[in-house]
């Protein structure tokens, strides 16, 4: 039998070295933990973004210090139309999110031909600390939010790449360990919006902000610290030692292409969630407990924890139906957490209608947050996973980043929705995003046979 050094040079990753962490390879814990602190520090300024910008920053005492805001209006409104001071905001910060998820693709591509996967990582976070720290001063928001963007760009794609190449195409395990990214990814947005969040919200937006920052200066440490269990970038080795496509990738690249847009439409309401939700929290949730107003930023701590709590026990579904030889197949997946997601659009537009117009108790939101979880952990962790296992090693890295291409198109679409909230009702608001997003599963539905013929994968994990 090969040693676990020998097995992984044969596959062509990492040799796992000096144990394993959780039963995977070491270098995915400092994947884990980088992803962890890196996502509290976007989910702490995430949270109080929409807030900050509707609330404070572009009512019409504060808004003339921001530096190019006038010509950033104006291109917006080219785009999308006259808009209020609060369907501007909302519009910016889909913008902002779509931009955010745009860039990794071409991120990803720098990281596979250009710097290598590790430089282009720790750039990007050095991009992002720096945006996080200009958040904290009102005239530097349109700079502090274009760092973000470029920064985003090249961590995002190259750092989930990883993950998949410390893994054989055919290693069960891959699954599970993007579902542990994913679920760092939500350990550090579950804790940010109670620290940045409760800073920025109550005590000062700037402090909120500032604090972000250090988080990603802490990631960036942890990074440092993990490189040689990570598999090694070939950039430097020459052009002829690089993968190249071969006969038959292109069938594989096109369904892929197919997928993301597909997922466009689960992303368009998922994003709403931190877009116009957290006006909607403000204006129609009674958030007294026990005498204390509940902040708004942590309904999206509670988000992030439902996704916590419900995570570990969808993956011990999903290795007792592996066991039993029942798992779906990912394209199966993910047309049930669109179903599921569509579910918790409904709910909240329910809640609206049976209110008579009275504001909601917390049990509406709090309940919406578990439902959604379990749309987000079917779609989330394992379009990642498919992307990763899919993707032709010519350009992996390149097409786990285009994945991100779907949350761009769904924070632009998300935006444009938000402009809605204000003329529609709320529940009928809320049932619009449950019919995009159910129309996501449906299309799955309608293409899952050719789909799974492109990919090469079955009905069933086993198939």
């Amino acid at each position: 039998m090969p040693s676990d050094t020998e097995s992984a040079a044969e596959a062509g990753i990492q040799p796992v070295r000096r144990g394993e962490f959780l039963g995977h390879p070491r270098g995915l814990a400092f994947i884990v933990f980088t992803e962890a602190w890196e996502r509290f520090s976007f989910y702490g300024m995430q949270a109080l973004l929409v807030l900050y910008m509707a609330t404070y920053l572009f009512q019409p005492e504060n808004i003339d210090q921001v530096v190019g805001i006038d010509v950033l209006r104006g291109g917006v409104e080219g785009l999308f139309g006259p808009l209020t001071t609060q369907a501007f905001a909302t519009q910016l910060f889909g913008l902002y999110i779509g931009l955010i998820y745009f860039m990794p693709a071409f991120g990803g591509l720098l990281g596979d031909r250009v710097l290598g996967q590790k430089k282009a990582v720790l750039l990007g976070a050095a991009f992002m600390a720096a945006g996080h720290f200009m958040m904290a001063f009102e005239p530097a928001l349109i700079f502090a939010l274009s760092a973000l963007v470029i920064g985003s760009g090249l961590l995002k794609g190259n750092l989930a790449a990883q993950v998949g190449r410390l893994y054989k195409p055919t290693d069960q395990r891959r699954d599970r360990a993007f579902t542990m990214y994913t679920m760092s990814i939500n350990v550090g947005a579950f804790i940010a919006p109670l620290i940045c969040g409760t800073l920025g919200e109550l005590y000062g937006w700037h402090y909120g902000f500032g604090v972000a920052g250090i988080g990603m200066l802490v990631g960036i440490a942890i990074y440092l610290a993990g490189q040689s269990y990570l598999p090694a970038d070939d950039v430097g080795s020459g052009r002829e030692n690089r993968p190249s496509l071969q006969p038959g990738d292109g069938k594989a690249i096109l369904a892929l292409i197919v997928l993301f847009a597909i997922a466009t439409l689960f992303w368009t309401a998922q994003t709403q969630v931190w877009n116009t939700y957290p006006l909607w929290i403000r204006e129609r949730v009674d958030r007294d407990l026990l005498g204390l107003t509940v902040p708004i930023t942590w309904f999206q701590s509670l988000d992030s924890l439902a996704v916590l709590v419900l995570g570990p026990a969808v993956m011990w579904f999903w290795r007792n139906q592996s066991r039993r030889q029942v798992e779906p197949g990912d394209i199966s997946k993910v047309m049930l957490g669109c179903i599921v997601f569509g579910i918790s659009c409904a709910w909240l537009a329910s809640g609206e209608y049976l209110s008579g117009g009275a504001t909601l108790g917390l049990i509406w939101p709090a309940v919406f947050h578990f439902i959604c979880a379990v749309g987000y952990l079917y779609v989330g962790p394992i379009m990642l996973a498919l992307a990763s296992r899919a993707a032709p090693p010519a350009v992996n890295a390149m097409m786990v980043g285009a994945y991100y291409l779907s949350i761009f198109a769904g924070g632009v679409a998300s935006g444009w929705l938000g402009r809605f909230y204000e003329p529609l009702s709320p529940g009928a608001f809320w049932l619009l995003h449950g019919a995009v997003v159910f129309s996501g599963g449906a299309l799955l539905w309608l293409l899952f046979r050719p789909l799974c013929a492109a990919l090469g994968i079955g009905r069933t994990r086993q198939g």
